[in-house]
C-alpha cells in the first residue's frame, strides 16, 4: 500500500467521524460562519453584540448563522444577564481552522 493510501485509510477511522466532519464543513463553508470563526478563534468569548460590531451586519443576521454553528456543536454560548457570549466549543474547529489559515493565508504571518 502506498503512503497516500495509507494516510487516506487513516483519515477516514469511521461513519461517525465522516458525518461529523461533514457537519462541520458544511457549517465552515459560509463565508459569514468563517469569519464569525475566525474573530472567535483569537478570544476567549464574544458577545453577540462585539460579533456584529465587528462583522458589520444585522444583529439579525449575525444571530441566525449563531445558531447554525451552535447546532452543529462548533459553538457553545453563555448568558449573562441580558448578553449571550459565544466562544468555539472544540479545539477540533481551532485545528481546522489553523490548518485553512496554513492553506489560505500563508503570508499572514
Amino acid at each position: 500500500m502506498t503512503q497516500a493510501v495509507e494516510s487516506a485509510t487513516l483519515l477516514i477511522a469511521s461513519e461517525t467521524d465522516i458525518h461529523q466532519a461533514s457537519r462541520a464543513l458544511k457549517a465552515l463553508a459560509h463565508p459569514l460562519r468563517l469569519k464569525i470563526l475566525c474573530l472567535l478563534a483569537s478570544r476567549d468569548e464574544t458577545s453577540v453584540q462585539d460579533i456584529v460590531d465587528m462583522v458589520g451586519t444585522s444583529q439579525s443576521n449575525i444571530s441566525q448563522h449563531l445558531s447554525i454553528l451552535r447546532e452543529k456543536d462548533i459553538l457553545a454560548c453563555r448568558k449573562d444577564a441580558n448578553k449571550v457570549f459565544y466562544r468555539i466549543a472544540d479545539d477540533k474547529i481551532l485545528h481546522l481552522m489553523g490548518a485553512m489559515k496554513n492553506a489560505f493565508c500563508p503570508n499572514s504571518d
